[in-house]
């Protein structure tokens, strides 16, 4: 299933080939899962057009530095966050928390399938989905595999 530039590529950190193309493919199954089900609680659309994007304000930790930043963009876009807000909302019955939740998922899940993975402290651009901008060399890899 693996062809020798796949194999050869293995050992840099990150997925390469049809393993981040099979990564991306969940990520956009999972935004359109969390998003579907945001609408089915209940969830307003201007609610979620508004917050959607509320995330990427995490980038301001950047203005800190690389490491502050890596640590407050990785803490919004985890599933951790929206994980405890799941929690919360079955203790308490707030129906607000699991909007919170099902949008933040719903953010995170939309970065990964774009290629905007977990950062690394390096820098905005290294992330676990391999480097930001590398979307062509991505799709060159996918497209020299000979044994999908």
């Amino acid at each position: 299933m693996n062809n020798n530039a796949e194999l050869e590529q293995s050992d840099r950190g990150y997925p390469t080939g049809m393993v981040l193309w099979l990564l991306r493919a969940e990520a956009l199954a999972v935004f359109a899962a969390s998003t579907a089900l945001f609408f089915f609680l209940g969830g307003e659309f201007w609610v979620f057009a508004v917050l959607f994007f509320a995330p990427d304000l995490s980038f301001v930790g950047y203005v800190v530095g690389k490491k502050a930043g890596a640590a407050l963009y990785n803490a919004v876009h985890s599933y951790a966050l929206p994980a405890v807000l799941a929690i919360a909302a079955v203790l308490t019955g707030l129906t607000i928390l699991w909007h919170v939740a099902l949008i933040l998922v719903a953010h995170a899940a939309f970065d990964r399938s774009l290629g905007y993975g977990l950062k690394y402290a390096a820098g905005f651009r290294h992330t676990h989905l391999g480097p930001i901008g590398n979307l062509l060399r991505a799709a060159d890899a996918f497209a020299q595999q000979g044994d999908v």
